[in-house]
């Protein structure tokens, strides 16, 4: 499964991110997680690298993933929004409430069994 994370604002919130996913064990043990670029729109030139690109292997847990983003995002000195998403499959997490946090791992998990059933989204 792939699924694509956009932290707004981007700066330096991405790589921070990235490095917080890369040094999470359970992460690290069944997912990839790169930054890329969105393909340009129509008329556009290629753009910087403003997205986490995250591709799960088996054992992955969504509910770990959301927890991790949750606890990086209450480590940083500003609001960020972190969008996250899977074909046309999407969320954000904004304040992390219990809410949010189940609401993306939800998302995920219905990602994942859209997958599994050769769902294309």
């Amino acid at each position: 499964m792939r699924v694509e994370i956009r932290v707004e604002p981007a700066d330096d919130e991405l790589r921070s991110l990235l490095a917080w996913l890369r040094r999470d064990p359970d992460i690290r043990r069944t997912a990839s997680v790169e930054m890329c670029e969105p393909a340009p729109r129509e008329g556009e030139m290629g753009a910087v690298a403003d997205i986490l690109q995250l591709i799960t292997e088996n054992g992955w847990s969504a509910a770990n993933f959301a927890l991790a983003l949750a606890a990086w995002k209450q480590t940083r000195p500003r609001a960020s929004r972190v969008t996250i998403r899977h074909h046309d499959l999407v969320d954000a997490l904004t304040d992390c409430s219990d809410e949010e946090i189940e609401r993306v791992t939800r998302l995920l998990q219905e990602a994942r069994r859209n997958d599994e059933e050769g769902w294309a989204g």
